[in-house]
């Protein structure tokens, strides 16, 4: 018998995906459990559409995510931030706060979770972090520059 799959069921299949059983697991588990529905033409028909529909919100989510990489890629993010004599910051750049640049300078919103630095910036010079948007794209290289903030005259 064929059913639709409500669930995902480890071993047999993820939810909305049509697969073959026998009539008594469908008849006496799955369905009773609301996990599954017997596959007729009309459900079918809905299961497929719905799969299209999944397909093409994927497909936009990744051209968009595209579009930010490029974006990122091509901008140099300018950070002040105090620093001593030698160079050396009061403090670190963080994730947090290269997302909060990101976000004033060019409006994309970085989950700071998804940008990876290689070392902790506590020195003034450029650095790169990688910043991943999907899971199907490449690594997005984002050139940030930390320069010191300017002394105030009080």
């Amino acid at each position: 018998m064929k059913v639709i799959l409500l669930t995902d069921i480890k071993g047999l299949g993820e939810r909305g995906t049509i697969v073959e059983v026998k009539d008594g697991y469908a008849n006496n588990y799955l369905i009773p459990q609301g996990m599954a529905l017997r596959a007729t033409r009309g459900k079918t028909k809905e299961v497929e559409q719905l799969a299209r529909m999944k397909m093409l919100k994927a497909d936009r989510e990744r051209a968009k995510a595209q579009d930010m990489s490029r974006r990122l890629g091509e901008h140099v993010f300018e950070i002040k931030a105090r620093a001593g004599a030698e160079g050396k910051l009061f403090g670190t750049i963080t994730p947090r706060e290269i997302s909060e640049h990101i976000r004033e300078e060019l409006g994309i919103e970085v989950d700071r979770k998804k940008i990876h630095l290689e070392e902790h910036i506590k020195y003034l010079g450029v650095y790169e972090a990688r910043v991943r948007l999907h899971p199907q794209e490449e690594e997005t290289i984002v050139h940030l520059k930390v320069i010191p903030e300017e002394a105030q005259a009080g």
